[in-house]
């Protein structure tokens, strides 16, 4: 029972306590540190201080003995609320809980805990006493600028984690060693898939040859099973004038998170794009078009440009730029459900291909009705069109939660959310119904009666961003990519240099057929060109030495089923086009 009242109800709290824990003991060790924020999160807790010198493991090690000693007093979680003015008398040596309670509205209530002698401002909730936290490990110190932007001070940020007990925790931490292990910014490197440079920048990654292949594998297969599915493809440019963010709304609404090009003195100012969409309606623009055009479907594979702030950034998950495999549906209202629905299809049989499909969640992200500046657009419209949307989520029986404030500017969005190997959720896939734009853009149609009519957009990612989906699938498969992924297919060896000839047959034959592969000739011996293909995870391994090419066979062994003999080349060439036309996992 107890385990089960921690999961499925106070986790959240737990986890808050023990970050409270953390901070009492850290206050006890360094008496100046200036206290940030400790909120929990979905895999554990962190909190924020500000520290005259950085803190190291070994500070850990200490923190982690003194909240021991404070679990052990059994100190009760005491809440109390204060006026403005007392509150910030009580803060008055804690400079960033200060900045917090001034931005409190008026009429707030500022509440605080207590344990023992440690006071935080906090809104809860919290376990009734610290020693209800019965097993915890510190797992890591990194910087972190307070509120997440990089013109803000660099804080030091304590990661932990707790757990009812002992077992559980042990657990945990092995999963979370085996997380270590998948984690893509450092697999990927491994790998060689992709580096970064400090001279380009952060969130700025190179993808290094093999794991330019895999996107371009990704790519052609998206593109043409959009091909496939009536979508028409264009590729427009990467930077506007102001003028054309001016009328879409991302000037007012998302000129944060865009690099722009010039100030406002200069006669043009330019920006890069962070999305297609106003691109794509000038295409719509073009002519004028009738009832009997719906829907018209336009894809792209986009390049594109967000200013993510700098601590927000982690390896390919979160980036500057990135390729996302971009899309928009001009349609009637009543082809909306179908072209809904069409968009969820190919959304699934995408995660469904790649092996992501059991790994996501769906949000249906909702406008927020008391942040309206955020927005664009009638209430009652908003209203509407969310109703009607949560309707086509209910026909196709997609299990959703609803997320207030999550909506895009111009209208809600359904967004298929996926976790990388540390819990971290971001979104993969979004289709959002835009009932605003048309109306700014003056793309009308003629309707069925002769009138001029506005028509709905949908906005809809098929895969979702090339590099996260990289990241996630170095994760999911552990570098093991499926052989029809894998930017080397196969590792041709020749037994010594006298084999070279037949190897490079062999090559000659694979490539004939489309097959991804290299072929090691290096003066090494043979079971050292077997370990170094394992530990480049390539599906199949071809050795060739004299009774292989007496035969006209290779020796295969296939990293999935082991050591598969000698099989006649053709035999393997048929075998290995099966597994990669299937896209077999």
């Amino acid at each position: 029972m107890e385990r089960a009242v921690f999961f499925e109800g106070g986790k959240k709290a737990f986890w808050h306590t023990t970050s409270h824990i953390m901070a009492h003991a850290v206050k006890r060790l360094y008496p100046d540190v200036k206290l940030a924020i400790g909120p929990a999160t979905d895999t554990g807790f962190y909190y924020d201080f500000d520290t005259a010198t950085p803190l190291t493991m070994e500070d850990l090690k200490k923190i982690e003995k003194e909240m021991k000693r404070i679990i052990k007093e059994g100190l009760k979680l005491e809440k109390f609320s204060l006026p403005r003015a007392e509150a910030l008398e009580l803060m008055k040596d804690e400079p960033y809980k200060i900045e917090l309670i001034n931005e409190l509205p008026e009429d707030e209530e500022i509440t605080f805990y207590k344990q023992g002698d440690f006071v935080d401002l906090c809104a809860g909730p919290h376990l009734e006493k610290v020693s209800e936290v019965k097993a915890y490990k510190l797992l890591s110190v990194t910087g972190a600028y307070w509120r997440g932007s990089e013109k803000n001070k660099m804080l030091q940020r304590i990661y932990g984690v707790s757990f009812v007990n002992q077992e559980d925790l042990e657990a945990h931490l092995t999963a979370l060693e085996e997380a270590k292990k998948r984690d893509h910014n450092k697999l990927g490197r491994e790998l060689e898939l992709f580096t970064t440079s400090e001279y380009i920048g952060q969130g700025l990654p190179i993808l290094m040859p093999k794991g330019a292949r895999v996107i371009q594998v990704l790519q052609r297969f998206v593109e043409d099973e959009e091909e496939r599915r009536g979508y028409q493809l264009t590729r427009t440019p990467m930077m506007a004038k102001s003028d054309l963010y001016k009328i879409s709304g991302h000037w007012n609404h998302y000129r944060d998170g865009m690099f722009i090009m010039g100030n406002e003195d200069d006669k043009e100012v330019f920006a890069l794009r962070p999305m297609t969409c106003p691109f794509q309606f000038q295409a719509y623009l073009t002519k004028m078009h009738s009832y009997r055009d719906l829907p018209i479907r336009y894809n792209e594979t986009a390049t594109l440009f967000r200013n993510e702030a700098s601590g927000e950034m982690h390896g390919l998950i979160r980036i500057r730029q990135f390729t996302l495999a971009e899309g928009h549906i001009v349609c009637t209202p009543a082809q909306l459900e179908e072209e809904f629905k069409g968009c969820v299809d190919l959304a699934v049989f995408m995660l469904t291909t790649l092996g992501l499909d059991e790994d996501v969640s769906y949000r249906f992200s909702k406008w927020d009705a008391n942040n309206r500046e955020k927005y664009i657009g009638d209430p009652d419209e908003w209203e509407s069109v969310q109703n009607t949307m949560r309707e086509i989520l209910d026909h196709l029986g997609i299990d959703y939660k609803e997320a207030d404030g999550e909506a895009a500017f111009y209208g809600p969005k359904l967004d298929i959310q996926i976790r990388n190997v540390h819990g971290k959720e971001d979104t993969l896939i979004t289709i959002q119904i835009d009932f605003q734009l048309a109306e700014r853009f003056e793309m009308e149609y003629t309707d069925a009666d002769g009138t001029k009519k506005f028509p709905y957009i949908l906005h809809r990612s098929s895969l979702g961003c090339y590099e996260r989906t990289l990241a996630l699938l170095i994760e999911k498969y552990a570098g093991a990519f499926p052989t029809w992924l894998a930017p080397v297919q196969v590792k041709v060896m020749p037994i010594s240099e006298k084999h070279f000839d037949y190897a490079k047959s062999v090559e000659n034959a694979l490539k004939a057929q489309g097959i991804r592969l290299e072929n090691d000739t290096r003066n090494e011996k043979i079971g050292y060109k077997i370990r170094e293909a394992q530990k480049q995870k390539i599906p199949y391994m071809l050795v060739v030495g004299d009774k292989e090419e007496e035969d006209g066979t290779v020796a295969v062994r296939s990293r999935k089923e082991g050591e598969l003999g000698a099989i006649a080349l053709d035999a393997f060439i048929e075998k290995i086009s099966r597994e990669i036309k299937t896209k077999a996992r």
